[in-house]
């Protein structure tokens, strides 16, 4: 199974960082793939499903998500079915910071199925130009919540 992995620090606080990445809708602004995602049912808990538009190595598709799993202020879990061709893991991490501010780590596990499987060879390159993109851009939106931050070392990406 593919994946790609970051850990960002910002000086933001838990509060505001929790709100802002568990409204999934707001992917569209900190995941550069994302065209559109629309909440199609819930009330962000639990349950609560998405509709996402993204668009990546060339071509566009289109996931349902499903909230699996939430800890308050600690976990955020969401599971995407992208026909029989792809299923996705999205994991969001949250710690507080002794000084105050957040560390947050994403990790989207890719799981390719049928015909799709031939091209799982081809995503650990597109997974870290992926991964890059979105965490300078989850870390810009962070960042712009609160008052500055400053990214952790890189080396969390995995492809």
């Amino acid at each position: 199974m593919a994946h790609v992995e970051r850990t960002l620090t910002t000086t933001t606080d838990i509060h505001s960082v929790w709100d802002y990445l568990t409204d999934f809708r707001t992917s569209e602004e900190w995941d550069p793939p994302t065209v559109s995602t629309e909440r199609t049912s819930g009330d962000g808990g639990v349950g609560t499903t998405y509709h996402n538009v993204s668009s990546f190595l060339g071509s566009q598709s289109e996931v349902d998500y499903v909230v699996s799993a939430i800890e308050p202020l600690e976990r955020f879990e969401l599971r995407g079915d992208a026909g029989k061709s792809l299923d996705l893991h999205d994991t969001i991490t949250f710690e507080r910071l002794p000084e105050g501010g957040t560390q947050v780590t994403y990790r989207a596990e890719f799981r390719t199925h049928g015909a799709a499987k031939l091209a799982e060879p081809l995503l650990p390159p597109g997974l870290k130009i992926l991964g890059d993109k979105v965490a300078a851009s989850m870390q810009e939106r962070l960042d712009a919540l609160g008052a500055g931050a400053t990214a952790a070392d890189g080396s969390g990406l995995q492809a």
